[in-house]
């Protein structure tokens, strides 16, 4: 049996336990709730860990100057993004009235954070964009 079917049944089993756990979580009593969110964070473990194997077998198999060099865009959007963020441009004294604990460092990571996906969001749609067009032209 080919690794893909293994993890497409294992995928399958996962799914029909989480439905599972979940009817139980809805009908069930705190202390089962507690049991199933330890057998949750077991289950994100392995799947984490899975990834992680993955993605660095894909590395050693695959290109990588290529994965280095997206990795390394990424960082410099991240870096750019944060440089841009200022953290000073929010009226913090009705967060912090509030209890809630504000600092400028938060509003900067945050403001770092919504660059970030307003970057990657314009370069996504961008590259959707223009590989639909070259598709259109090269018909």
């Amino acid at each position: 049996m080919k690794i893909h079917k293994i993890l497409k049944i294992v995928a399958f089993a996962l799914a029909i336990l989480g439905s599972i756990f979940a009817l139980m979580i809805m009908t069930g009593s705190e202390a089962m709730i507690e049991n199933i969110l330890y057998i949750t964070y077991a289950v994100l473990g392995i799947v984490i860990a899975l990834v992680l194997i993955f993605v660095l077998k894909g590395l050693v198999t695959g290109d990588i100057k290529k994965t280095l060099m997206t990795v390394g865009a990424f960082l410099a959007i991240v870096f750019i993004s944060y440089t841009l963020s200022s953290g000073s441009d929010l009226d913090l004294k009705p967060f912090n009235d509030k209890g809630l604990g504000i600092t400028e460092g938060i509003s900067k990571n945050v403001g770092a954070g919504l660059y970030t996906f307003y970057a990657l969001a314009i370069l996504a749609i961008g590259s959707m964009l223009f590989g639909g067009v070259k598709k259109i032209f090269n018909k």
